[in-house]
C-alpha cells in the first residue's frame, strides 16, 4: 500500500515538473532548474558516499569538468552529445582521481578530494591563459530554456532511477558492505577496489552531465565559478541533512534548500550560509540520520502496533 502511495506521489511530481514549463514564471522555473540540479548531484552522491560512506569533496570537479566541456562541444556537436561528452570526459576524471585516491578513507579522502578539485581548478585556469590568454569563456550559441530544462528534469530523473536500481543490486549491496565493514567485504569475496572505483565514476556521470547542462543557463563560465567548492559543500549539505543512506531524503532536501537557499539569500545576502552550517550542526547533532530518519522512526512505530 505504502509503495502503491509512494509511486503515485513521484508520478504526480514527474508530471507536474513537465508542465511546469507552460505554467511558471521564468523566477519559478530557475527556481526549479536549481533544485533539479541539486536532486541529480545529491542523489547521485548518496548513491555512493551514502553506501561506502567514503565522504567525496570532488563533486564541483567534476561539475566543472563538465560545463567546460560544454563550453568547448557546444558549437560542434548535438545538444544531446555535447550532455554525453560533459558525462564522459568527468567519469574519465573521476577513474583516474579515483585509483589515485579510493585506497584512502576518512578525513584523508576527503581532504585529498577537495586537494585534487583545486588542483583542476588551477589546472584549467592555467591552460586558459595560455590558450586563450584570458579566463573564462562565453557561450555565443545556447539551446533554449525549455530544452535545458528538460535535460535537467531527465538527469534528475535518471539519477533517482540509477539511485533505487543500485540499491536493490548485488553492486549495491557490495557498496553496503563496503561501508559497514570493507575488510570483511574482501574477505567475502567483493573486489572492493573495482566496486569503490565504478560507484565514484557513477557519482562523475551525472555530476559532469548536471554541469554540462547547467553551464549554458550562465552563458558566461570561468573557473572560479564552476569549480566552486561551494557546489560540493553544498551536495554534501543536502545529502546529509537528507539521509544520505536513503534515496528519497536528499530529494526532499534538495527541493528544501533549494527553496529555503533562494529565500535567504534574498533576506540575509551576507549571512545565509551561516543559517545552513547552523542548520547542519543541528540537524548532525538531533538528527544523525538525516530527515529521512523521522520517516523510518515513524516506519518502525506503525509496524510495531
Amino acid at each position: 500500500m505504502k509503495n502503491n502511495i509512494a509511486a503515485a506521489l513521484a508520478a504526480a511530481a514527474l508530471l507536474a515538473a513537465i508542465a511546469l514549463p507552460w505554467l511558471a514564471s521564468e523566477f519559478v522555473q530557475s527556481l526549479a532548474l536549481a533544485c533539479l540540479m541539486y536532486i541529480a548531484l545529491a542523489a547521485s552522491w548518496s548513491t555512493f558516499c551514502g553506501a561506502t560512506r567514503y565522504l567525496s569533496l570532488a563533486t564541483s570537479a567534476f561539475f566543472g569538468v563538465g560545463a567546460y566541456t560544454s563550453a568547448v562541444l557546444l558549437d560542434v556537436l548535438p545538444w544531446p552529445l555535447v550532455v554525453a561528452g560533459g558525462a564522459a570526459v568527468a567519469a574519465l576524471v573521476a577513474l583516474v582521481m579515483g585509483a589515485a585516491v579510493l585506497h584512502l578513507r576518512g578525513t584523508y579522502f576527503a581532504v585529498l578530494t577537495f586537494g585534487m578539485t583545486e588542483l583542476i581548478r588551477h589546472a584549467v585556469t592555467f591552460v586558459e591563459k595560455q590558450v586563450s590568454g584570458t579566463v573564462g569563456r562565453v557561450l555565443a550559441v545556447v539551446p533554449a530554456e525549455d530544452t535545458v530544462y528538460y535535460t535537467l528534469l531527465l538527469i534528475a530523473a535518471l539519477s533517482i532511477a540509477v539511485a533505487v536500481g543500485v540499491r536493490r543490486s548485488r553492486f549495491g549491496l557490495a557498496l553496503a558492505g563496503i561501508g559497514a565493514d570493507e575488510q570483511r567485504a574482501q574477505t567475502l569475496g567483493v573486489d572492493t577496489r573495482r566496486a569503490k572505483i565504478a560507484g565514484f565514476v557513477l557519482t562523475a556521470v551525472f555530476a559532469g552531465a548536471v554541469g554540462a547542462a547547467m553551464a549554458v543557463r550562465w552563458t558566461y563560465i570561468e573557473p572560479a565559478a564552476v569549480f566552486s567548492p561551494f557546489i560540493g559543500f553544498q551536495t554534501v549539505l543536502i545529502a546529509l541533512i537528507g539521509g544520505a543512506a536513503s534515496v528519497g531524503g536528499p530529494v526532499a532536501a534538495a527541493i528544501v534548500f533549494s527553496l529555503l537557499a533562494e529565500t535567504l539569500r534574498l533576506q540575509l545576502p551576507y549571512g545565509y550560509m551561516l543559517v545552513l552550517g547552523l542548520l547542519l550542526v543541528l540537524c548532525v547533532l538531533y538528527l544523525p540520520g538525516g530527515l529521512a530518519s523521522l520517516w523510518q522512526r515513524r516506519a518502525g512505530r506503525e509496524a510495531a502496533r
